[in-house]
């Protein structure tokens, strides 16, 4: 595997954003678990495991602002708030824009169009209480405005002094090179795990052509490979994974088949199923950051062990054999929400 820098490296060396991004810790948090999508959450507990996640180096608080409706951002400026003023400091927001939501909580769409960008980033700067974003980033294409157009506003926001760094979520290869024709960008948000590796065909070799980082999410695929879900498990009203084809029904037991396999490579290194999923993912390259969405501090304990699994080429080839490439049983999400993906298409 390839990497952008030739320094040695130690389990917790910081990982660069790309070659125009920030650098960040290994492992970015992924805040939407503590908001919104997974049934309820505990506020307490969400605000301890950020100050943890903070108090153990991390640098990257991954969210949107249509997280809970705003919700997310507003915990996370309670969370800096509170924080010691060195961990605050050390922060970096990562924040998607751009998803149109109702009341009842549904999602309309999607509003790439310059006002709508520096409407959605007004917004944000005021729930974050910061005064600027590290990386802003659209949630997904709008297809009724040209990419050229949103990152073009984004690249306003940077040249203002609002935002940092402008980063791409879930968009295709082609639609990588005319956003970087536009300007800069630091890194894409894609899902990219051990059943997820559609990524490895085109869009990450196009994204390290163009010298753009990836942060990956759905690295344990909503906690299916974390090794803590069980086929008898009830999910809370409101959890996204009740709709999502991986979770249901025979594609369920498929896919829990292969984390039983998992386990037993786990098992042998003497770790948990999400240690060797995320360091796997770790495994991919330098230029790859895992978001992990722990929502509670003894998760976020285990995936930080993640970064001290090291995996020979006997590891690789072990689970690689437990779970081959292409062998989840059904889509990511729905396929009305499949529609949406730039990065599918």
């Amino acid at each position: 595997m390839t990497t952008h820098q030739n320094a040695p490296h130690t389990p917790r060396t910081p990982r660069r954003l790309g070659t125009t991004g920030p650098s960040v810790f290994p492992l970015g948090l992924g805040c939407m678990g503590m908001s919104a999508l997974y049934g309820e959450a505990d506020r307490s507990e969400s605000i301890a495991t950020i100050h943890a996640a903070l108090d153990a180096g991390v640098t990257l608080l991954d969210t949107g602002d249509f997280y809970g409706m705003g919700h997310n951002e507003l915990l996370i400026n309670e969370a800096l708030r509170t924080a010691p003023a060195a961990a605050r400091e050390q922060a970096l927001t990562s924040v998607k824009f751009g998803a149109l939501r109702t009341v009842e909580g549904g999602f309309s769409g999607y509003d790439g169009r310059p006002d709508a960008v520096r409407n959605f980033l007004a917004y944000s700067l005021q729930r974050l209480g910061r005064d600027h974003i590290d990386v802003y980033r659209i949630a997904r294409v709008d297809p009724d405005v040209p990419i050229e157009e949103t990152v073009g506003a984004i690249a306003e926001a940077v040249q203002a002094g609002h935002v940092r760094h402008i980063g791409l979520s879930e968009v295709g290869a082609e639609t990588l090179r005319r956003a970087a024709a536009v300007a800069p960008i630091s890194d894409l948000q894609i899902e990219y795990s051990l059943i997820s590796r559609g990524i490895e065909e085109e869009v990450l070799p196009t994204a390290r052509e163009l010298g753009i980082g990836v942060t990956a999410y759905g690295v344990l695929s909503r906690g299916l490979i974390s090794g803590h879900f069980g086929r008898d498990r009830a999910l809370a009203p409101g959890d996204f994974r009740g709709m999502s084809p991986r979770f249901q029904g025979d594609n369920l037991d498929r896919n829990l088949d292969l984390v039983d396999a998992l386990r037993k490579v786990a098992d042998g290194k003497g770790v948990s199923v999400a240690q060797i999923a995320i360091a796997w993912v770790l495994a991919r390259g330098q230029d790859i950051v895992p978001l992990v969405g722990a929502r509670r501090r003894d998760r976020l304990d285990e995936a930080l062990g993640a970064l001290d699994v090291e995996l020979t080429a006997q590891d690789l080839t072990a689970i690689e054999e437990a779970v081959p490439a292409g062998a989840a049983a059904g889509d990511r999400y729905p396929q009305a929400q499949m529609a949406h993906l730039d990065s599918e298409h």
